[in-house]
């Protein structure tokens, strides 16, 4: 399918890895031109150089950028004057008793996942409205609706993301901007693999067992009891990027095979 994204421009937060490269990979794949976007010059470097190799995309860039520092979030804003396509990937997350979130963790949180995505909309939301396109999408989670026990304060920022996502589309009505939400759930990224891995040895388990046990145990809702892959997370946020996606605005897709049980 041609998803009619050539001459759209990309910045994918967050893309030197997981979701967020493999995002990049495929608008780069589709003929976008991609900003990606890491912490560090080398990661970005390394992630820009893949992405030309496999898409054979030249319209591939990127821009390092630390979310924790505000003044690192204006250079970036500085740099990039205008872009079509916003997704508002980046973020932190680990497994924390209640008890022992300080104040700062949540802040911290807060200031990186939700407050990065709030910034970059605000930066290029009404230059959208101008223009007359433009397609922002948060990457928020399915934890965002059930709030994981061992990690509240990642829920509470992803729960915002969806807040924000759909009173930004609000202000749409009439263009052709639209604004979404995206719900992976359980995602085999480069964190989680490596994690997997190492609770697979110190068990002495196949890596098999231990995704087999996790569904079992930690997410037994899950409709197909396996976690995703990156692409195929990546495949549903290209699509919402693309102009084909202009019905679909203000919503939260789900992408997390079938975890939740809501109908709606």
């Amino acid at each position: 399918m041609e998803l009619q994204l050539k001459n759209k421009k990309a910045l994918i937060t967050g893309s030197t890895a997981g979701i967020g490269f493999a995002t990049a990979l495929q608008l780069a794949k589709e003929g976008a031109e991609v900003i990606v976007n890491g912490r560090t010059e080398e990661r970005v470097a390394q992630a820009v150089a893949k992405i030309k190799n496999e898409s054979g995309n030249e319209l591939v860039s990127g821009i390092a950028t630390d979310f924790g520092d505000i003044n690192a979030v204006n250079s970036l804003i500085a740099r990039l004057q205008h872009i079509d396509i916003l997704i508002n990937n980046v973020a932190i997350f680990e497994p924390k008793a209640f008890a022992d979130i300080t104040d700062e963790d949540w802040l911290r949180f807060y200031e990186i996942n939700v407050m990065t995505g709030i910034r970059l909309s605000r930066a290029y939301f009404d230059k959208m409205l101008k223009k007359g396109w433009g397609r922002i999408i948060f990457i928020s989670s399915e934890s965002a609706i059930q709030i994981p026990e061992e990690m509240i304060h990642y829920g509470m920022t992803k729960t915002a993301q969806l807040a924000i996502s759909r009173g930004l589309a609000e202000l749409t009505k009439g263009t052709a901007v639209t604004v979404n939400a995206v719900l992976p759930g359980p995602t085999l990224s480069e964190g989680v693999g490596g994690f997997i891995e190492n609770l697979a040895k110190a068990q002495n388990k196949t890596t098999k067992q231990v995704e087999a046990d996790f569904f079992i145990t930690t997410r037994p809702t899950s409709i197909i009891q396996r976690f995703l892959s990156v692409e195929e997370i990546a495949n549903m946020v290209t699509y919402l990027a693309s102009p084909l996606s202009s019905a679909t605005n203000g919503a939260t897709i789900r992408a997390e095979g079938g975890l939740l049980k809501g109908i709606i």
